[in-house]
Formats: C-alpha cells, sequence, structure tokens
C-alpha cells in the first residue's frame, strides 16, 4: 500500500470510539427464535459481511438478560471470537427484526462524532486490518481464534476529515455495486451449471425405460469405519488421519479435510485407497449420503464412523455407480430415507441405503453412459473452472479497491480501476 495523504491523522480504533459493549452467554436453544421470542446471534450472524438476522438461538423464556444488549439497525459489530480467517469479521447491521441480542462473542462499537461508522466498517475489512486482526488473535485451537478488546482498540488506523470520509464511502460503494453485480452473474452461471450436470445425470442415467432395482441387488458390501477421539489439526504425512464429512460433501474427495489419530488405534483395514466410493452416512439435510470416488490419495487415511465405503460387484462399474448415486432421482430418496431429529446433522442407514431404487443397467449400457457423462462434464468443468477464475479475480480487485481507497488513491475518474487492476495484478 502506498503512503496515505499526509493531512490524514495517525490513530487507533480505541481513539475513535466511545467504547466496545459486549453482550453476555446463554444455554440458548438449538432453533432460532420466533419473532415474538428473543434471540441470541452466533458468530455465523457476523461472519460473511453481510448481517445474517436468522443465525440465532432462541433465549430461553425464563433466562435473565438486559435489553441493553439488543441489537438496532445501524449498529457496527464485530465477531470477537471465530477461527483465524473470520476472527475479528465486522458487519454493519441495517433493518433488522426486533428482540435479537449481542452474545459473549459479539462486540458492538459505539464511535464518536467525527467518525462515519460506514467509513470504519470499510476500513475494518480492508486486506491490511484483516491481517491485524487474525495476526493480534490468541487461542490453542485453530478452530477457535479470540481477539481482545485491548488488541482492537490497539489496531492502527489513518483518519481522513470527516467529509472525505463520505467521500471514500461514496466512491467505493459505487464501485462495489458494480463488482457485486459482477459477483451475482458469477454465482447465477454457477447456479445454471449444477442445474445443468443434474440434468444431464438425470437423462442418462435415468431413461424411462431402464428398470429400477434395489441397491442391494449391485452391492457385494458396505464397510464402515469406528468413531475416534482425533485432535483438531490434520494428520501429517506420516501420521495416520481419520476423516471429516466434509471430505465427502463437495462432489469430489478432499483427503486434507481429516483429523489426526493415534497409530496405536488404528485398524489398517479401514484405509481409504484409490478407487474407493465412499458415501457420506451423516450429514446436514441436503449432504446426508453425499457420494465421492476417491482418485489418488495420500497413505494412512482412514475411514470414519460417519463414511461408508460402497463395495460393488465385479459386473458393476465404479464410475456408474458413483453417477447413479449422484442422480437426483437418487439423492431424493436418500434425503427422504434419513433420519435425525436435528436439521443439523441426519443420518442414513445402511440398511436403507441398500433400499434406494438405482437403475439396472448392463456393463455395456454402464461403460456408454460413463463415457457420455464425462464428456458432458468435462465440458461443464471448463465453464466452471472460467467462473471460478472470474470469482477470484472479483474478489483481488475488491482487496485492491479497498487497499487503494485507505492509501487516499481513489478520486472517482475513470483512471481509478486502472490503478485498481494494477494492484490486484490482473
Amino acid at each position: 500500500m502506498s503512503q496515505p495523504p499526509s493531512h490524514w491523522k495517525p490513530t487507533t480504533l480505541g481513539e475513535i470510539i466511545e467504547r466496545i459493549e459486549a453482550g453476555r452467554s446463554f444455554a440458548g436453544e438449538s432453533r432460532p427464535a420466533n419473532l415474538d421470542e428473543w434471540g441470541i446471534i452466533k458468530v455465523s450472524a457476523m461472519t460473511y459481511g453481510t448481517f445474517r438476522e436468522n443465525e440465532n438461538k432462541a433465549v430461553p423464556a425464563d433466562a435473565d438478560f438486559s435489553p441493553v444488549v439488543e441489537i438496532q439497525p445501524g449498529d457496527l459489530l464485530i465477531s470477537r471470537a471465530n477461527t483465524r480467517n473470520y476472527v475479528g469479521a465486522s458487519v454493519l447491521v441495517g433493518n433488522c427484526r426486533p428482540r435479537l441480542l449481542l452474545s459473549d462473542k459479539s462486540l458492538r462499537l459505539h464511535l464518536i462524532g467525527a467518525v462515519d461508522r460506514r467509513w470504519l466498517w470499510y476500513a475494518l475489512n480492508t486486506p491490511s486490518a484483516r491481517r491485524y486482526l487474525s495476526d493480534a488473535s490468541t487461542g490453542v485451537k485453530s478452530g477457535m481464534r479470540n481477539i481482545s478488546q485491548t488488541s482492537l482498540r490497539a489496531m492502527p488506523l489513518m483518519l481522513p476529515p470527516l467529509d472525505e470520509q463520505w467521500q471514500i464511502v461514496e466512491i467505493l460503494e459505487d464501485y462495489l455495486s458494480r463488482l457485486d453485480a459482477a459477483e451475482g452473474l458469477v454465482s447465477t452461471g454457477r447456479r445454471k451449471l449444477l442445474a445443468l450436470r443434474r440434468s444431464i445425470l438425470r437423462a442418462v442415467i435415468n431413461p424411462a425405460d431402464r428398470p429400477m432395482v434395489p441397491l442391494r441387488q449391485l452391492v457385494e458390501r458396505i464397510e464402515a469405519g469406528k468413531s475416534f477421539g482425533g485432535a483438531a489439526g490434520p494428520a501429517a504425512p506420516e501420521q495416520w488421519g481419520i476423516i471429516k464429512v466434509s471430505a465427502m460433501t463437495w462432489g469430489e474427495f478432499r483427503p486434507e479435510e481429516n483429523k489426526v489419530v493415534p497409530a496405536a488405534a488404528v485398524n489398517p483395514q479401514h484405509e481409504i485407497r484409490a478407487g474407493d466410493l465412499l458415501v457420506s452416512r451423516a450429514n446436514t439435510g441436503d449432504y446426508v449420503g453425499a457420494s465421492v470416488l476417491v482418485g489418488q490419495v495420500r497413505p494412512r487415511l482412514l475411514l470414519s464412523d460417519k463414511s461408508l465405503r460402497v463395495v460393488p460387484f465385479g459386473s458393476v462399474d465404479l464410475r456408474w455407480l458413483w453417477f447413479a448415486l449422484s442422480s437426483p432421482h437418487s439423492r431424493s430418496q436418500i434425503s427422504a430415507k434419513a433420519t435425525g431429529i436435528k436439521d443439523s446433522m441426519r443420518n442414513i442407514s445402511q440398511a436403507s441405503l441398500l433400499s434406494v431404487e438405482v437403475p439396472d443397467a448392463p456393463p455395456a449400457e454402464q461403460a456408454a453412459d460413463v463415457a457420455k457423462l464425462t464428456t458432458h462434464f468435462d465440458a461443464i468443468k471448463g465453464l466452471a473452472d472460467s467462473l471460478a477464475g472470474a470469482a477470484r479475480r472479483q474478489r483481488a480487485l475488491k482487496r485492491a479497491l479497498l487497499d487503494a481507497a485507505f492509501s487516499g488513491r481513489l478520486t472517482g475518474r475513470a483512471s481509478d480501476m486502472d490503478i485498481v487492476e494494477e494492484m490486484a495484478g490482473v
């Protein structure tokens, strides 16, 4: 970042706020609060750049709390505790429902009069501010870090006069609205590609004249792993690790989603091998029963009690069976057969999975299906890669735009984006 204008004042966050207000901890219910109930926000309400009022837990009717910590429109909130990438994440509350409370993991900033809250919110989201908040956080677990009020107050800032703060916000929001529109087009493109993939799967795997049979007629056996009290961190290459459900959730096997386990407790029969067809036995309602086909995989990686290895008969093509289990027809059955009282985690038993109706196709038809789907999906992947590249470019431009704004380089002229693109390296 270049040097800001000389008339901007070096300061700290502590010098431009009147006070920091924190909520308190409640043993809230697992469900969100109804509109006529009080709710307490979760850290996920502040994590993703916009305030998500539905990310809350209902406060028990007999709980003792002060309505002074009720969240109001216009509040500038900071997540005191979160993962390293999101600790200190901030949101500016717009219109929101009543009866929502700050939690002990959320902080509300009260500013002095010479500071525009929109300007400060953008300042808190600059790459340099995010680095400071991440580096200043503490905690022994990689999963949850904390930022103290002392560290927050010490965060360095360069403060322009109030009228320049307003100008920076106006210019920023003009450019950001264009990037948001482009981001919306990328999101629409991704949704359309997912819909196209589902449509192709349905047409190829489930033609109207193809007979259906229970999955048990195509499968020799199902193997399950076991549960370990694994550490939070992933296993090093020389250590044994056990996969998490997130390794099987997104349509491709993610071996890095694992936890280290003690070697003395390992059963090598549960080791994952290239070519395995894995199914997530437990997951959210949308992803329970999600399947992945394992490609090249590191050694010493184990099935967990939430993962199943499906071993088909020799006449069944593994890739074809994976496509069959991924088809909309199979996914809807698995979702309907899943059990569990919590929306956050559903389960599919081996018996229920084996009862799922799948197509019965001879080997020649299976091979033809795989060839067709591979051709179509390779083309879809090419388009998806292009969209991913566009999304990376937009993120880089946003970061550079914030850097430029808070180093005094944005003027509102057409040349601004040339500067931003140069800073972003795109």
